[in-house]
């Protein structure tokens, strides 16, 4: 009973393996922190299953439990980065903005006074 438990539970794993290496594009933060929590709390859920008699069911429902944890708190990390991500840019474009206006500051100190008047 236990080696058949060992092998469904290995055979979930292998699935979950070949879905995950099947993704052509890197992973988002909130996937990753949804495969981790569902990977820690599937094996939270196997030691307690195990220790209760029923490993197969602490799998299920930890790995669901951890998996939920995992894409909450993904999601607020993602989040943060797509804020900083903007914030970046927005610094990014502020620069660009004042190095057009020293130049132009430079170009009018170079200008003789009399067509500096015309302004």
């Amino acid at each position: 009973m236990r080696a058949r438990q060992m092998r469904q539970g290995g055979a979930a794993a292998l699935a979950l393996a070949v879905i995950v290496s099947g993704c052509s594009q890197p992973l988002s933060t909130r996937e990753k922190s949804t495969l981790v929590g569902g990977g820690v709390g599937a094996a939270t859920g196997a030691i307690i299953g195990a220790a209760v008699g029923n490993p197969g069911a602490g799998v299920a429902i930890g790995g669901a439990l951890g998996a939920g944890a995992g894409a909450l708190v993904g999601d607020q990390l993602q989040k943060r980065d797509v804020q900083e991500a903007e914030q970046h840019h927005k610094i990014d474009q502020q620069n660009r903005e004042i190095q057009r206006q020293r130049a132009e500051l430079k170009r009018f100190e170079h200008q003789p006074s009399s067509e500096m008047d015309e302004y």
